[in-house]
């Protein structure tokens, strides 16, 4: 983890995030523009949550909290940084973040069929709840 730091994204960060989205990140959300991505930074500044080794973007994480729920959303890692400890340093961040506001317990939004996804939040410790199925709707 040498290198290795955290830090939360700023406005002129939107840019760099969405291509690193496009290289790191499985699935789109419709919510993975300019505006969605500036909407997050200037609403809670302190969720998004990059990784960044020698300047370079190498992780990120989205840690929402709306003062009683703690998600987590985006955690992506570079191909070529996998499996060096970016997540794990991101997810401390995120969990640091949420206890500090006084929350009890993360839970992850991950895409049923991205197996890398899956795999890495288990690894972190996140248990899969069979007996939620989440509906969603495009508000627009």
């Amino acid at each position: 983890m040498e290198n290795l730091r955290t830090r939360t994204a700023l406005p002129s960060d939107v840019h760099a995030v969405l291509a690193f989205w496009k290289e790191a990140a499985e699935g789109t959300s419709i919510s993975d523009d300019v505006a969605g991505v500036t909407r997050l930074i200037e609403r809670d500044g302190e969720a998004l949550i990059l990784a960044e080794r020698d300047g370079r973007l190498v992780g990120t994480v989205i840690a929402g909290w709306d003062g009683w729920r703690a998600s987590l959303y985006r955690l992506a890692v570079h191909p070529d940084q996998r499996r060096q400890g970016v997540s794990r340093v991101l997810l401390d961040a995120a969990h640091a973040r949420f206890l500090a506001a006084g929350g009890r317990r993360a839970d992850a939004m991950v895409l049923v069929e991205n197996e890398t996804g899956q795999a890495a939040w288990a690894a972190a410790g996140y248990e899969r709840e069979e007996h939620w199925r989440r509906w969603v709707r495009p508000l627009a």
